[in-house]
This record gives structure tokens, C-alpha cells and sequence, in this order.
């Protein structure tokens, strides 16, 4: 099944949410009107992407918001657990930074340079606003007053097994040290429900090595299940001002250690909290399964 034959079941764009992605994107064209992007970001190929795909976010995934309020209007690093195998963790993150937290905004998500490389997909995530992670890239976003989504754990975040799920992977040290360059707060997100999309997965990284891929999942299914989304939004973290951006790794480690421990309550909070999604069927097998691997 693919995306259009999941579309074509759920209900079409509301009209309340119609008018508001109107009125959202009335406002960012005045923002972007002397913009000019050196990777062919398309402010309209973004509001037919959203209203294409809202369905998924309101309906199929039911996504909601937690800590909008945090959210001040000024540029931030948006530092988030990855998770769900693909990246729609992305995708979700960046559609609720433009519905439902004020004043909305576009994310500009950093890609792995597979991601970016791409022929058709590379070019689509540019225009709707991700860039290749490079610190030169992120720089100049940061000069333009916009707000950069990115995932320290990188490949190792989704590519998890189902013993694995929530477990956060270190963080790549990158991201600090941008934002200590710019003293750009960052902003802490969890999301939670993605790992249940492909509740069962296995990694086999000899198969992922031998097709020179990142990562390669054997799931029992292909298409994402409709697991329901949260996202929580952490207070807003201050850069480490007497740090330099080019200090040595341990002392920027110990601000990231930092970073990672806050997101860690988040997803805590997340778990526990989470709405239910075949529970009868999905914990007595996933507990098998984390027991299996631990044994």
C-alpha cells in the first residue's frame, strides 16, 4: 500500500484546517518575501505538501502537542529523539511547528548526506525545507533568523531493534556547538508512538552493510501502522555561555550529556502517558521479544 492508498481512506483537508493553513501561510510569505535560499526551498511546495498530508497528522497518526507554550518567537535548535524506523518523526515534528505551536513556523530539518543524495527525495526535502547537516549549512540558516530541527542519534535513532525502542542513543556533539557559536537555545522534543508503527523489527546490519545502506529493518509490516503520535515540548535550554564552540569535546560532551538527560524525561513522561494502540497484542510480544534479546 502506498502513501496515496492510505490517503484515499482517510477523510480529506477540514475546512478549519484549510482556513488555518491559509492564514499560516499568508504570514510566512510576508517572513520569507526577501529570502533567498541557495538550496531551492519552495514556500509553496510547502503549503501543498501540508495540506496534502494534514490528514495523516490529524487523522492517521492523531498527533498531539504537549508544551506548545514554551515556544517563544525566536530562532532555536530543535533537539529530538529519532525514532520509527523512517523518518516521519521528522515529517510530524515539522507539520506541528506549523499547526499547532505559535507563531508557526518551518523547521529546517538536517538529513544524512544518503538522505540528501537522493535523485528524487533529496531534492523534494531541500524544497520543502531540510538541508545536508553541515555546520557551514547551518550557519547560514541561523544568520536568517530560522529554527533547525535535528536528530544527534542520527541513523542510529530509528534503526533500532524492538528491544531497543526508547532507548535514546548518544548524542553527536555537532548541534552544541552551533548553537554555542550562535548562543541559539536549544529546544528539547520527544516523540512518543512512533516506535510503535513497525512494533516488530529486527536490524541485521550485515544485510544493511552488504546493500551499502544506513540501516535495512525486517518488519512484519510495510506500511506504518497508525500507532497514535505525541510530542512533547521541553523549556528551552541556554547554551553554556562561558563555553567556547571550539572547545574540547569532553567539556562540550558534558553540555550535551545535559541535552540527552532532559530528553530522556520527556520520553519518560511520554511512555507513561501514551495512549494505547493494540496493547492486548503488542506488550506480550514485544516483552517476549526484549526478553529474547536479553537472554
Amino acid at each position: 500500500m502506498q502513501l496515496s492508498q492510505i490517503l484515499s481512506h482517510i477523510n480529506p483537508l477540514s475546512h478549519e484546517d484549510d482556513q488555518k493553513i491559509t492564514e499560516i501561510f499568508h504570514g510566512l510569505k510576508e517572513k520569507y518575501t526577501q529570502y533567498k535560499d541557495p538550496w531551492g526551498f519552495d514556500l509553496g511546495l510547502c503549503e501543498s505538501t501540508l495540506r496534502t498530508l494534514i490528514p495523516l497528522y490529524r487523522q492517521y497518526f492523531k498527533v498531539r502537542v504537549f508544551g506548545a507554550e514554551h515556544v517563544l518567537d525566536r530562532p532555536y535548535i530543535v533537539v529530538s529523539n529519532h525514532t520509527g524506523q523512517i523518518p516521519l518523526d521528522g515529517m510530524l515534528i515539522t507539520m506541528a511547528f506549523l499547526m499547532d505551536v505559535a507563531p508557526p513556523r518551518i523547521l529546517r530539518a538536517m538529513v544524512e548526506r544518503f538522505m540528501a543524495q537522493l535523485p528524487f527525495l533529496g531534492t523534494f526535502a531541500a524544497q520543502t525545507g531540510s538541508i545536508l547537516g553541515d555546520r557551514a549549512n547551518c550557519q547560514f540558516l541561523i544568520e536568517n533568523k530560522e529554527s533547525i530541527l535535528v536528530f544527534p542519534e542520527g541513523v542510529r535513532g530509528v534503526s533500532k531493534s524492538t528491544p531497543q525502542f526508547y532507548k535514546l542513543q548518544s548524542f553527536t556533539l555537532g548541534f552544541y556547538r552551533i548553537a554555542l557559536q550562535n548562543q541559539t537555545p536549544i529546544l528539547p522534543v520527544a516523540v512518543i508512538g512512533a516506535e510503535e508503527m513497525f512494533p516488530f523489527v529486527w536490524h541485521v546490519k550485515s544485510i544493511a552493510k552488504f546493500f551499502k545502506v544506513p540501516a535495512l529493518p525486517l518488519t512484519l509490516n510495510t506500511v506504518p501502522l497508525p500507532s497514535p503520535i505525541d510530542i512533547h515540548i521541553g523549556k528551552p535550554i541556554e547554551v553554556n555561555r562561558e563555553l567556547s564552540f571550539e572547545a574540547p569535546d569532553k567539556e562540550i560532551k558534558e553540555q550535551v550529556v545535559k541535552v540527552e538527560a532532559q530528553i530522556k524525561r520527556l520520553i519518560a513522561v511520554g511512555l507513561k502517558h501514551r495512549r494505547p494502540f493494540f496493547d492486548e497484542i503488542r506488550k506480550p510480544l514485544s516483552k517476549f521479544i526484549r526478553h529474547q534479546g536479553e537472554s
